[in-house]
Formats: C-alpha cells, sequence, structure tokens
C-alpha cells in the first residue's frame, strides 16, 4: 500500500491537469473538423491522423469504436490505422504522467516513436491494402457541415461544463479501472519480485524487450495505466528500451482491438498494424537503450530520484491532488454504478466499446 500511494502522490497533479487538458482538448476541438482531412488514402491524410490522435485522450478502449467510426464516414484505411496506432500510445494526460515520473526526456521521445511509427503504419497500409478504397469525401462534409451547426448552439459555459464532465467523468470510466490496476501491480511488483529474477535482462536489450512484447501484446492496459507498470520493471533491471517497449505495444495492442480490426478494416491491416507496433517499438527502444548506455541521457536518473523519494513526505498539493483524484475514480466507477448509470455520454464516434460490441 505504501508503494501505491507513494505513486498516486506522484501522479495525481499532473494526472488531473491531464484530465482538464484531455477535456477542453475534446470540447473545443470539433471531431468532424479532423474528418475532413482523413478521407484520402494518401500520406498527408496519414500524417493528419497521426497528428490528430497523438493529443487525444483515448485509450485502447475508446479508440476502437472511435476508429471505425472515422472509417465509416469516409476516412482512408491508411489514416484508420495510423490514428489507431497513434492515438492510444500518448495523449495530453500520459505525457504528462510520463514526464513527473519518468523525466521529459522520455516523455518527448513517446509521442516521437508514437508519430514515426503511426505513419509507418499507415502508409503501409495504403501501399499494400487498397482492397475496398474509398474516400467518402461527400459523407464526410455533409456530416460536417450537421454537426457543425449543432456545436455552435453551445454557449461557452455548456461547453466548459462539458469539458469538465469529460475529463473528469467519461475519461475517468474510461481508463480509471486500468490506472488503478496498473498501480496495484506495480506495487505489487515492487514489493514481491525479487531484483535477482531481472538480473538475466540487466543491460541486455533484446532479451528485455522479448520478454516485454512476449507479455504487452495481448494483454490490455492504457497508456497511462501502463506507466507504473513499466517503471517497477525498470526498477527491478529491464532496460528503459524494454520500458518503452511496454508503454508502446501494452496500449497499441490487445486481443480486443485484434479482433476488431480483422473484421472491419482486414486482415492484411491487421498484420501491417502488428508488424509496425513491434518494428517500431523495438526500434526505438534499442535508440533509448543506446543513448542510455552511451551515456547522452539517463533515463534512469528521475526513476531512482522517485524510488528514493519515498524518504520525504509527500507536499500538501500531491495530498490533495490524491484525495480529489480518488473521489473522482469513485464517483464515476462506483457510484454511477449504484445510480444504474452507464457510460452513455460518448462523444460522436466515441462509444464505449462496449456498446459498439
Amino acid at each position: 500500500m505504501q508503494e501505491i500511494i507513494h505513486l498516486i502522490n506522484e501522479m495525481s497533479p499532473y494526472l488531473l491537469l491531464g484530465f482538464l487538458l484531455a477535456g477542453l482538448l475534446h470540447v473545443f476541438v470539433p471531431k468532424q473538423y479532423y474528418l475532413r482531412f482523413l478521407s484520402r488514402p494518401d500520406f498527408k491524410s496519414v500524417v493528419y491522423a497521426t497528428l490528430f490522435g497523438i493529443p487525444l485522450p483515448l485509450c485502447s478502449c475508446g479508440v476502437i469504436p472511435t476508429a471505425m467510426s472515422i472509417r465509416k464516414e469516409g476516412a482512408s484505411k491508411g489514416a484508420a490505422t495510423a490514428f489507431l496506432i497513434a492515438t492510444p500510445q500518448t495523449g495530453v494526460d500520459s505525457i504528462i504522467a510520463t514526464s513527473s515520473i519518468m523525466g521529459w526526456p522520455f516523455a518527448i521521445l513517446r509521442p516521437v516513436a508514437a508519430l514515426i511509427t503511426a505513419i509507418f503504419g499507415g502508409c503501409a497500409v495504403n501501399i499494400f491494402d487498397k482492397e475496398n478504397e474509398k474516400t467518402g469525401k461527400e459523407i464526410v462534409e455533409e456530416h460536417h457541415c450537421h454537426h457543425h451547426e449543432h456545436e455552435n448552439k453551445k454557449t461557452f459555459l455548456d461547453k466548459i461544463k462539458s469539458a469538465l464532465e469529460y475529463g473528469f467523468y467519461d475519461m475517468m470510466q474510461d481508463i480509471g479501472k486500468w490506472l488503478i490496476i496498473g498501480l496495484i501491480v506495480a506495487g505489487l511488483i515492487t514489493v514481491f519480485v525479487p531484483q535477482e529474477w531481472f538480473k538475466v535482462f540487466e543491460g541486455n536489450s533484446i532479451l528485455s524487450m522479448l520478454l516485454v512484447l512476449a507479455i504487452a501484446v495481448p494483454m490490455y492496459v492504457c497508456a497511462t495505466g501502463s506507466i507504473p507498470i513499466a517503471v517497477a520493471l525498470m526498477l527491478k533491471g529491464l532496460t528503459p528500451g524494454a520500458g518503452l517497449v511496454l508503454l508502446m505495444a501494452g496500449s497499441a495492442c490487445n486481443i480486443a482491438s485484434m479482433l476488431v480490426m480483422k473484421k472491419v478494416l482486414g486482415f492484411k491491416t491487421l498484420i501491417i498494424y502488428l508488424i509496425s507496433i513491434i518494428l517500431g517499438s523495438v526500434v526505438f527502444g534499442l535508440v533509448i537503450d543506446y543513448l542510455q548506455f552511451s551515456g547522452t541521457f539517463d533515463f534512469l536518473k528521475d526513476l531512482v530520484a522517485v524510488s528514493d523519494s519515498h524518504e520525504h513526505e509527500s507536499s500538501v498539493i500531491s495530498w490533495i491532488s490524491t484525495g480529489i483524484l480518488i473521489a473522482l475514480l469513485v464517483n464515476a466507477l462506483v457510484i454511477s454504478r449504484l445510480r444504474g448509470e452507464r457510460h452513455e455520454h460518448c462523444g460522436e464516434g466515441e462509444c464505449c466499446c462496449h456498446h459498439e460490441h
């Protein structure tokens, strides 16, 4: 419990800020605006989809129906694939949370890796899988005009209220459970897994990454919830590059997303998607380890500092933030269920994956 509480205290102020930014982004940047730029199966649409997806606060659960929806509304296969690769790996909340625990160099390299991997995967799909491809540009334009008119009816205060509701309620429902699971797993790893278990992998980038890939690809963990797990494993001896592999592959791949992709986008696109994520995570993992072992950056320094800071008391702001975060999680995950509410307040094209299923 001490390990879990310590991790929450470290992350809670940044998580709250990230959730707030995520809500504002969700409300004030209309998704229909994105669709105008994603309909053509070309390099430009892939880049747009990647850039739009990186800051969006959608976990693996939320991104599946969103990507499938924009595909049906006119986005190309390559754009939908790039969106699927980039979006769950990052988000303003996870980038800020990463910086709080792992430092800004690691936090900056994480979205850069997602950006390049998503562009590679989207372009590969456009080149090698053109089956049933169509732009649907007229549908996109019609859809955009209709919803733009509706959005203009909202006042500024209504939009702020919607942003707070999305950031501190809807998003809590989406990733709250996985964030809690990630923190519990990290605490258990820190206390119960002996350091000696990972000695065989210490300093060995390839073995570390193969081990993490075997675990990360099938399992489901969100971009933010995977951070404490990666930190715990790195403190036990896995390389920083292996930590990046977990953050990339763990949040972008899981059995549910693979099954939906195969059905909607086809088997060939699914294979390209998996190859892109595995190659991208390993390549950038090797880059991280090279920077670490060559002395260019010390990615473990911030982790050791966080680990050593157990001796110091957390600040008042950290404890207040933790209290607010726990209250919001209880409201979203417990009280809403007791009231019989379900997560129906998703944005257009963002219905919860359980409803979509």
